[in-house]
């Protein structure tokens, strides 16, 4: 099904094409049978490029017991989003087909087991998929309250990047004195993971692409770094060295890593953007006494993950938003989901995008 972005903002009912170019969507919580009206979703047409992705109708999702069903303001876009769209990171089982890890809006249904919520609330909350929607459904324990201060738009900005950052600074012990070095400070988690360590007294070196991007980074608490205008592990142990290390860039990385990263130190590896595989030098680690950490967050179990919502909201939460904001980039309609990705995928995006669905 095709639809004109033009017509975003309207309501879903007015949005129907007709029966024969519908193309509807089933899984998990998305009951054909539910209220009987559909939602406005934005998914993959196969896998591929940007293009593939193209609005559609699915059925209204029906809340479990545990669950609430968020009316989406803002969905975040993240690059696991890109990569799903190629068909390298599917969704775990039981989660919707289309993209989309994070949301912000109000509950509008709730299941009948929901003991922290009412309808009317107004929520953010981290998903496995489905994300791109007008409404998703979401066990209550992966929602937190809207912070007070933030926009729609940061609000369906900031769960994914907090429950990822915070969770892998507490993977690698890291404390107040310590120094932490990210990897992509330009970045949605990179941009968030700055205010938050430096919020709980860390000491922030973050690299990024060009003059300008580096002084964002300072901005925001960061001794900032333009890895394009010298060695950055010369300026890094210039600087004495890193005790912690968050890092997106994966196997490309590792010798440049270990060569930043101070002795009892954590490497901390959450992305792969220069490779899966490559050599690491553990001579150099064991002399270290470093720690070498892989994390990921979508697949963890359902436990894992309601721990991680919990800790965000207890020991991140109440920097926000005075001394932790997530950083929008810009705002597209959920019929533009294609506009976003390539501008994500251009390397020019300070922070994060996010999607707004009609109402």
């Amino acid at each position: 099904m095709h639809l004109d972005p033009s017509l975003i903002g309207t309501f879903a009912e007015n949005l129907k094409p007709a029966a024969s170019q519908t193309e509807t969507l089933y899984r998990g919580r998305y009951d054909a049978n539910h209220w009987g009206v559909d939602v406005i979703i934005s998914t993959l047409r196969g896998f591929g490029g940007p293009e593939v992705l193209h609005l559609a109708e699915a059925p209204d999702p029906a809340p479990s017991p545990h669950d609430v069903v968020v009316a989406v303001r803002a969905a975040g876009v993240n690059r696991a989003d890109l990569l799903q769209r190629e068909g390298r990171y599917p969704p775990p089982a039981g989660s919707p087909e289309w993209p989309g890890l994070e949301v912000a809006g109000e509950v509008v249904e709730m299941g009948g087991r929901v003991t922290r919520w009412q309808l009317g609330d107004a929520v953010c909350a981290l998903v496995a998929g489905g994300g791109y929607a007008q409404r998703v459904a979401v066990h209550e324990d992966l929602v937190l309250p809207r912070p007070d201060g933030l926009s729609w738009e940061e609000a369906g900005s900031i769960v994914e990047a907090a429950c990822t950052a915070w969770s892998t600074l507490e993977a690698a012990d890291a404390r107040a004195g310590q120094t932490l070095l990210v990897q992509g400070g330009s970045g949605g988690v990179g941009s968030l993971a700055i205010q938050i360590a430096a919020a709980h007294g860390m000491r922030v070196l973050a690299t990024a692409r060009g003059s300008d991007r580096a002084a964002r980074c300072e901005a925001l608490g960061a001794v900032g770094i333009d890895y394009t205008a010298g060695d950055v592990v010369d300026r890094v142990r210039e600087l004495g060295g890193a005790d912690v290390i968050l890092d997106v860039l994966g196997a490309g990385a590792l010798a440049d890593n270990l060569a930043m990263l101070r002795p009892d130190g954590a490497l901390a590896v959450i992305g792969l953007q220069r490779g899966v595989r490559g050599e690491l030098d553990l001579g150099r680690l064991l002399a270290l006494r470093g720690r070498l950490i892989g994390t990921t967050l979508r697949a963890r179990p359902h436990a894992q993950k309601a721990a991680i919502v919990r800790a965000v909201e207890r020991d991140v939460w109440p920097f926000v938003p005075t001394q932790v904001r997530p950083v929008v980039h810009g705002a597209f309609a959920l019929g533009e989901a294609d506009h976003a990705h390539r501008a994500l995928e251009s390397g020019d995006v300070f922070g994060k995008l996010v999607l707004t669905p009609p109402r």
